[in-house]
């Protein structure tokens, strides 16, 4: 794994926002295709890509269960 990519939050913080999430998604996105920003004709699949991973991402943290976390 990239020594470079941040970790979006620690384990019990609940205050990840949109942006935040975009930001890594557009990370991994970069990472994995090995673009910083793609070519005029790969733009809708990267956008695509982009939308994809942070939809996952907000879903994964919405359902993640931290041991000894508060509940809300």
């Amino acid at each position: 794994m990239c020594r470079s990519i941040k970790t979006l939050r620690p384990p019990m913080t609940p205050d990840v926002d949109d942006d935040d999430i975009r930001a890594a998604a557009l990370q991994y996105v970069r990472k994995v295709s090995g673009f910083r920003a793609p070519a005029a004709h790969n733009r809708e699949v990267f956008d695509h890509a982009v939308d994809a991973v942070a939809e996952a991402t907000r879903q994964l943290l919405a359902e993640l269960t931290v041991r000894g976390a508060p509940t809300t």
